[in-house]
């Protein structure tokens, strides 16, 4: 087993398979510069290196999207460095079009920019008590990047709807929508029993299947300039930002104070 070191993940080689998880538990596990470049630092080994790619979280907490206590701080500046989108988006680019099969499992929360990664793979397992959800129109943001990955997953109606109800659902509904695979008690068996078939398929044929199934629809590729333009447009909005650093500094959800009306 080769391990490698990283500020905000824990990275694991076992042969062919990665397992990448989400290591800041003291942000929640949330998105920030740092993590999308390791991220991404730990897939072009893996384009040469792997079979599977399986990204996992905390047993509560699988990832909250963007890092919001960040964005509070630095409310008044662009609060994400202009290269998070782009590169967040062909992380999720790459794991829906790369050479690996990539595999979510999910045994907590999947919130927002965690919810993209979650669409993006290719095989998603749950938890039975998993949640998932996005939560972003509450504070008058969209989820732009994501959406292009969810549509493909279940398709542009549901996607709506998930985006205009803001609330969590479970991994039964997710299973339901498209979303999830496949979900269990003991979803640390259920990956194993997945694993165990996946890691029998051989690396050119995964290459040549992932490049074909590109090919048949490049839709993702096709849209990424605009989610992207789009996602720094909307987190460079002066009064989305206020109600982000209100909601974290003072815990107002937006409709409870005027910084959440904005006719």
């Amino acid at each position: 087993m080769d391990n490698l070191r990283y500020q905000t993940l824990e990275v694991q080689f076992r042969g062919t398979i990665c397992f990448i998880k989400f290591n800041r538990p003291e942000a929640k596990n949330t998105i920030d510069e740092v993590m999308v470049d390791e991220i991404d630092q730990v897939l072009a080994i893996c384009e040469e290196k792997s079979t599977v790619v399986v990204f996992e979280g905390r047993a509560d907490i699988f990832c909250l999207g963007a890092d919001l206590d960040s964005i509070a701080s630095n409310f008044e500046q662009i609060p994400m460095s202009d290269k998070i989108p782009d590169k967040l988006y062909s992380i999720w680019l790459k794991l829906a079009t790369g050479p690996y099969v990539s595999l979510a499992h999910v045994e907590g929360r999947a919130n927002a920019g965690g919810l993209g990664f979650v669409a993006a793979c290719d095989v998603v397992l749950a938890k039975n008590s998993a949640q998932f959800g996005l939560s972003e129109l509450l504070f008058g943001l969209f989820p732009a990047c994501v959406l292009p990955f969810l549509i493909r997953k279940v398709g542009y109606q549901k996607s709506h709807y998930l985006t205009l109800m803001t609330k969590s659902f479970s991994a039964e509904v997710a299973q339901h929508y498209g979303l999830v695979d496949a979900y269990a008690a003991d979803s640390d068996s259920l990956l194993k029993t997945h694993l165990r078939r996946l890691e029998k398929l051989p690396k050119e044929g995964i290459r040549r299947y992932k490049k074909y199934r590109k090919d048949l629809d490049n839709f993702l590729s096709e849209v990424q300039g605009y989610a992207v333009s789009t996602n720094q447009a909307i987190f460079s909005d002066p009064k989305i930002l206020s109600v982000i650093a209100d909601y974290i500094q003072n815990e107002k959800l937006p409709w409870e104070n005027n910084l959440g009306n904005t006719s």
